[in-house]
């Protein structure tokens, strides 16, 4: 799977790791909707964190179709709640 995160590039993302993402994106789904700027921000980061270091940074000139694209580290609570859908930012 190809993971953009958006202000730095793509990494590729082995599908395996998708249940230990989906934890992560569980607890911001959460927080988005509840407000809770500090917990969001906490978890976001983890979220962005353990996807490049899960994943293979792939070369900035390789354009490869992103199949999932995460906000960037300094987006808002505002900005990722409207790139939610009912599953969070990872479908699964």
């Amino acid at each position: 799977m190809i993971v953009r995160i958006m202000g730095e590039g793509q990494v590729r993302l082995d599908d395996s790791h998708l249940t230990e993402l989906n934890k992560l994106d569980d607890e911001l789904l959460v927080e988005v909707e509840s407000g809770d700027g500090p917990g969001f921000r906490r978890t976001l980061h983890s979220l962005l964190d353990k996807v490049r270091e899960l994943g293979t940074p792939l070369p900035d000139d390789a354009l490869e179709p992103s199949e999932l694209i995460l906000p960037s580290p300094d987006a808002t609570l505002e900005q990722v709640r409207e790139l939610l859908h009912e599953e969070g930012l990872i479908p699964g």
